[in-house]
């Protein structure tokens, strides 16, 4: 041997291409094909992380996805990736990695000294100790303890990609199993995608014997030569989803300059195979987690993939025949192992045979009771038939069975049954569509004796770890049984068991063992939690590919928008579109302009532009009653032509949108939303026209991003278009108030409703998208003498709070329901069945104090600010809360809209008001509650103005 490599051997290694990488700063050597992990077991770098509760010193235990000890931060700066494992990340020339939760470095780690208070900090000790006095008080300390890895300040440079993809048969895991069985279906002619998250082929398998090796390189040559087999290495397969959706994430090896990271697929298929293999299982005994303690299926990955030996006097500590085989293939490799310890009473075959005769200690009967150590392992205690004796050894195989992979199996809702003889969960075949092939299914796995659990309470023993990385030990599960945590949900959180990156993919069936001794039940009764995606942790930008930046949430910009700009806008985000707040002229403020906006249209007429207002296209000989079913208001009886404001429930009865439908004269609907619930309200009405009641005769179509929308509010609004030369019938008698007419402007087509939302005479014009600034330009232009100007949504929201009209969100909460906003008489007309119907005629809808939309007058002349609570009439609790708040221009004087506990019957009373304020010093305001309407309440100047 030259240092822990071997000489020669390593089935992925190229020797003619050293690398040399850094770790932790220090600069190492390394081989292509090699790991970080197996290239800090070939630099002797045993001692590389540290636990994330106590800090302990923690080495590698695994060779995969299962390892839950070494976590790096990879590269630095903008590209630095915190939390990868150690065994996932192929060494390159210059890579950069190093340890994470550790300061300075794992060798000493000052928050090391976390282990001498330990009995102070058991399970759970964090839901029992930070509550008093406050929280508060202890959350900077908890915050800045938290965590492993940091994440990088600056913005990710890599791009991500996603990409979508079906096929007849997923075959998950590129195994010899996997393998065969996609062999078999492309015989077949079908179409199959193999799925494998290692860069190689062939599983636990690869790297074993040369006659393995050339059987796997002919099944792999003749899988690749078919063109109906597509081949992915380096892709996990981390979530099973309904109806065979599958979510993969594909790492691009050897990328260009400006190709994706990682690309996420979106995978349907008409069946799956699942040949996932299992996970080997380690051991329980007292200090467990020293650093040389090692699964042997790992050792021998190492061994056969990368020729590195994780020791120079290594131990094997087994209960199965897998063990010895383990042991075996060392003795093979040149690397005669120290001892064997089987806690089986009779151990026999051929490789204990080999073993004996080649002058290695084997032992049986036997079990370790403590390995011996500081930070890293020195040798270990083993007992019994012959007493107690200590062993020397720097590494330690440990195997203590196998768990079959069955977390996709999980996540698809299949069920899993307890092998006895395997001393683990096996997926049950009830899942359609579904196969399960080799070790997933339990297949080919070593029968071992039951899990052997140390007596948690023996002092003597030392700590027994179960979760490596969050430091959970039978204790802790002991102290959940002791307080009733017994259910494995309530076990998995009152321990954090199983919660760490690695999902308890080595912790969970021993965690689930211990309960069910401490208990006396048997593993079944204990049950496993359900396992939830992703399978291992998957990168946020493959999540959310193209969608970052000004693409994350992308901003919807209206028709008119370059217009808008010319005339000075001041663009915010509301919801999903960039509109006007408000034109303010040079030198004026936001609120200048609102106030200015406000009394231009209160005295001759002012532009809005409206297009995100959701139109919704209802058509078909059923459009009648359909309309009927989805909105709160009767809209059968609405004649053609004919406008009519409505409300929209969920079942429940609770108020979801709001809108003006119309009626049009050749018998279809325009059904109007809110800008913000287009998209929620399609949806619903689209699920229920298909799912209950597919027997109508209708057919929807969203045109709201077809048809802009200019409205045109003021006294003077009629004769600005009579001027624009828009041609339709205006007069009173042919468009009334709630009346709609079609006409055209420049020979394209335009919808007229005359519908108000700010109180004054108003007409909101319809016109194809295309044609909006042509439009706005042209209302404007004929505007001008009238003094005509654009105004945006403060001012909009300023008028319609004058009036006391809701707004969806603003005055409505999770509980609001129509009668709660003085919709309670239209509800009570409406003898035919809607959406929501019998939810908002439960009792629960007449109980008093609910919230009911009132007006608010300031007593002392302030501004009442929006959230601030009615002080109840006990004296304790809350009333109600301020919903919209303003000084009004028109008013000269504050109003405000709340909802207020059994408001309707409380006009006229005087209540306080408390808010706590910007300072949080808080403070009372005096109001009496009144209409919600405060201007032009009989509605004569919307209604009647000619």
């Amino acid at each position: 041997m030259t240092g822990w490599r071997l000489p020669e051997g390593g089935a992925l290694i190229d020797r003619d291409r050293p690398l040399r990488w850094r770790w932790a700063g220090r600069g190492l050597d390394g081989f292509t094909g090699d790991t970080v992990a197996s290239a800090l077991l070939a630099n002797d770098e045993i001692l590389a992380a540290r636990s994330f509760k106590y800090h302990r010193p923690r080495g590698l235990i695994g060779a995969g996805l299962e390892e839950p000890n070494v976590l790096v931060q990879l590269g630095s700066g903008a590209r630095a990736v915190p939390n990868l494992k150690a065994t996932t990340i192929a060494l390159k020339e210059g890579l950069e990695a190093a340890p994470v939760n550790c300061w300075p470095s794992p060798g000493f780690d000052l928050m090391g000294i976390n282990v001498l208070i330990k009995p102070f900090l058991p399970a759970a000790f964090y839901y029992k100790t930070f509550k008093w006095p406050n929280w508060h008080l202890f959350e900077p300390l908890i915050r800045q303890a938290a965590g492993l890895g940091k994440a990088p300040s600056l913005p990710d440079p890599d791009s991500y990609d996603h990409a979508y993809v079906s096929c007849d048969v997923l075959v998950i895991g590129g195994g010899l199993s996997g393998l065969t069985e996609a062999l078999g279906f492309a015989q077949r002619g079908l179409d199959v995608v193999i799925a494998e998250h290692e860069p190689f082929w062939g599983g636990h398998r690869r790297g074993g014997t040369a006659l393995d090796e050339a059987a796997l390189a002919r099944l792999v040559a003749s899988l690749a030569a078919r063109g109906n087999v597509r081949m992915w290495p380096r892709t996990l397969v981390f979530g099973a989803y309904d109806h065979h959706a599958f979510g993969l994430r594909q790492m691009i090896a050897d990328r260009q300059e400006g190709a994706p990271r990682e690309r996420l697929i979106h995978l349907r298929c008409k069946q799956c195979v699942l040949a996932s293999g299992a996970i080997e299982r380690p051991l329980l005994f007292a200090n467990n987690d020293l650093p040389g303690i090692m699964l042997a299926s790992a050792g021998l990955a190492y061994l056969h993939r990368q020729g590195v030996v994780p020791g120079r006097r290594i131990g094997f500590a087994v209960n199965n025949d897998a063990g010895w085989e383990a042991a075996q293939a060392f003795l093979r490799r040149g690397v005669r192992p120290a001892f064997v310890v089987d806690s089986r009473p009779d151990p026999h075959g051929p490789a204990m045979e080999d073993l004996a005769l080649a002058g290695v200690q084997v032992f049986g009967a036997a079990r370790i009771e403590k390995a011996a150590g500081r930070r890293r392992l020195r040798g270990v205690r083993v007992s019994g038939q012959f007493g107690s004796q200590s062993l020397a050894c720097d590494a330690l195989l440990v195997t203590g069975g196998f768990n079959p992979a069955i977390n996709l199996h999980s996540q698809a809702s299949g069920q899993v049954a307890w092998r006895e003889d395997l001393a683990s969960f096996v997926p049950r075949e009830d899942l359609v569509g579904w196969r399960i092939v080799g070790r997933a299914a339990g297949k080919g796995l070593p029968s071992v004796p039951p899990i052997a659990i140390p007596d948690p309470h023996a002092r003597s023993s030392g700590s027994v770890w179960v979760d490596y990385q969050n430091d959970v030990t039978v204790r802790d599960v002991a102290l959940a049984a002791r307080e009733s945590y017994t259910s494995v949900e309530h076990l998995k959180r009152y321990t954090t068991l199983g919660m760490a990156t690695d999902q308890g993919k080595t912790s969970n069936v021993n965690g689930l063992a211990v309960m069910g001794h401490l208990t006396g039940r048997m593993p079944t009764e204990v049950g496993t939690t359900r396992f939830r995606p992703p399978y291992d942790p998957v990168t946020v930008g493959a999540f959310a590919g193209k969608a970052r930046g000004p693409l994350l949430d992308m901003v919807q910009r209206l028709p008119a928008h370059e217009r808008h700009l010319l005339l000075g806008a001041q663009m915010m985000e509301y919801g999903s579109h960039l509109r006007p707040a408000a034109y303010p002229a040079p030198g004026e403020t936001l609120d200048m302009a609102i106030t200015r906006e406000v009394t231009a249209v209160r005295r001759a007429v002012g532009l809005f532009d409206a297009s995100p207002l959701g139109k919704i296209e209802v058509h078909g000989p059923d459009a009648a009653q359909f309309m009927d079913l989805v909105c709160v208001g009767t809209m059968a009886n609405l004649a053609p032509g004919r406008c009519r404001y409505t409300l929209f429930a969920a079942e429940t009865g609770i108020l979801i949108d709001d809108g003006v439908c119309v009626h049009r004269r050749d018998g279809s609907f325009i059904l109007g939303t809110s800008s913000g619930g287009r998209q929620r309200m399609h949806a619903q009405l689209e699920e229920y026209l298909q799912c209950e009641w597919p027997q109508l005769k209708v057919a929807m179509i969203d045109v709201t991003d077809q048809w802009a929308v200019l409205t045109l509010a003021g006294p003077c609004s009629r004769g600005v278009l009579e001027r624009s030369g828009i041609k339709v019938d205006l007069s009173p008698a042919s468009l009334p108030h709630l009346g709609y007419a079609e006409g055209s402007f420049e020979d394209r087509p335009i919808r007229l409703s005359r519908v108000s939302y700010s109180g004054e005479l108003s007409f909101e014009v319809s016109c194809p998208a295309d044609l909006a600034d042509d439009l706005a330009g042209r209302l404007l232009a004929a505007g001008a003498e009238y003094g005509i100007v654009p105004f945006g949504i403060e001012a909009l929201d300023v008028m319609r709070i004058e009036k006391g009209f809701l707004h969806v969100g603003n005055e409505t909460d999770g509980t609001t329901m129509p009668q709660d906003v003085r919709f309670g008489a239209t509800l009570s007309r409406k003898a035919s069945d809607f959406i929501g119907r019998r939810g908002a005629l439960m009792p629960v809808g007449r109980d008093p104090g609910r919230k009911q939309l009132v007006g608010l007058a300031s007593l002392d002349g302030s501004q009442l600010p929006v959230g601030a609570h009615v002080r109840a009439a006990s004296g304790t609790g809350s009333d109600g809360w301020v919903t919209s708040s303003i000084i009004s221009p028109t008013l000269g004087r504050p109003h405000a809209l709340a909802m207020i506990a059994d408001g309707d019957t409380r006009i006229g009373e005087n209540i306080a008001l408390w808010d706590l304020g910007f300072d949080n010093r808080g403070r009372t305001y005096r109001a009496r509650i009144v209409e919600p309407c405060a201007f032009d309440p009989d509605g004569g100047r919307m209604r009647d103005a000619a």
